[in-house]
């Protein structure tokens, strides 16, 4: 969830919101890049200079109120898979630093914006730049797998577009005290919203058979067993309560990376998905979104890991689906009950934007177009399973 806030909020408790059709299609995948940077450099001049941009009513929005680290991530590609257009109603499930509402908001002096986060820093933040958004974006603080419960409150329902930036804010990384990032060290925290068991908490109730399938089921970690028994013989000897702390415990339990990634990567990225039910929140999330968009309608969502991205790409496929023949006698005529078609991605930042924003290696996006078929029934419980790491023979 990298991105940079230039938008006006307004604080709410609960949401919902109208939508608008998709037109056809997006253009070849070699030429979309560019023409869409090109676009962006002459349609959104804000985000470009940092400066300021034409906004809402003839009122400037200044680029320079946004959190100076953040930086939409994939933002043109997802403003296109969007389409943001006249009067249309969006809802961004991850507001951060407010990057992706600002730019919605810019694409149409009648557009209104819902915008979600469960951070409270992230919404304290975004109270700055309320009065510059002139009544069109509401700013709520709730988890993004409550979206359809707050939409639907706030009178937001069949809309026209929903984006979802999963995972942390370069916001949270950036600040040593929320222990988010193993480079700085903190507390060990990691809670987006505050509260409930922090990472620390977790490390020190847990078995090691415990904090092996974390490990291996969240972070996808092939050392596991290694780490898990490095973290309870540590933690015998001393509570583990910073960041700093856990990264020196899991560099004893596991081998250096050929890649060049720091080995707490991994374990970071674990037991922050364990400890803020970051997986059951975005199959909660996509399920949400989908109940509320309208036919045509376009769901965007930018993911930074495996998990998050077969998640989307299965929840995606799964609410596709094949067409089913009506009869083996009848080949021809068939039904289908696809929520979203066609589907696209995953589509990925290019050079220029590694070039300015590092963070963005990972990210990948993936939409779909809303269909007026109800969405399948029976498949998203399966979502919550991610697939194992297979043990290896020695840990």
């Amino acid at each position: 969830m990298l991105a940079q806030s230039c938008a006006s909020v307004a604080r709410a408790p609960v949401v919902n919101s109208p939508a608008k059709s998709a037109p056809e299609g997006l253009m070849a995948a070699g030429a979309r890049h560019s023409v869409i940077r090109a676009q962006r450099a002459k349609a959104l001049p804000g985000l470009n200079t940092c400066k300021s941009a034409t906004f809402a009513r003839g009122k400037n929005l200044s680029t320079e109120a946004a959190h100076p680290s953040h930086v939409p991530v994939l933002l043109p590609e997802v403003m296109e898979a969007l389409e943001a257009g006249e009067g249309g109603t969006y809802i961004d499930a991850t507001f951060g630093a407010g990057g992706y509402s600002h730019a919605l908001l810019l694409a149409s002096s009648s557009t209104r914006v819902l915008a979600l986060d469960r951070d409270p820093e992230a919404i304290h933040e975004g109270q700055a730049l309320i009065e510059q958004a002139a009544g069109r974006l509401t700013l709520v603080e709730a988890r993004f797998g409550e979206i359809a419960r707050v939409a639907r409150q706030l009178g937001f329902d069949n809309v026209d577009g929903i984006v979802f930036d999963i995972g942390v804010s370069s916001m949270q990384i950036d600040r040593p005290e929320r222990g988010f990032s193993f480079r700085h060290d903190g507390p060990l925290d990691m809670r987006m919203s505050g509260e409930g068991p922090s990472a620390a908490d977790l490390i020190a109730t847990s078995s090691i058979e415990e904090l092996a399938d974390l490990l291996r089921l969240f972070g996808e970690e092939r050392h596991a067993g290694r780490i898990a028994r490095a973290i309870v013989k540590s933690r015998a000897e001393a509570p583990i309560t910073t960041t700093r702390e856990l990264r020196r415990i899991v560099a004893s339990g596991a081998p250096s990376a050929r890649d060049g990634i720091d080995p707490a990567t991994r374990t970071f990225q674990a037991l922050r998905i364990a400890v803020n039910n970051e997986l059951e929140e975005l199959v909660g999330g996509l399920v949400g979104a989908t109940s509320l968009l309208k036919p045509g309608g376009r769901l965007a969502v930018v993911t930074f890991h495996s998990l998050e991205d077969r998640i989307v790409k299965r929840f995606l496929q799964g609410n596709t689906g094949r067409e089913q023949p009506i009869s083996r006698h009848l080949p021809t005529e068939r039904f289908s009950q696809r929520a979203f078609a066609p589907i696209f991605g995953p589509i990925t930042p290019g050079e220029t934007e590694l070039a300015y924003n590092p963070r963005a290696r990972s990210a990948k996006l993936r939409w779909g177009s809303r269909t007026p078929s109800p969405m399948p029934q029976g498949f998203a419980e399966d979502l919550l399973r991610p697939e194992p790491v297979r043990r290896r023979r020695r840990e």
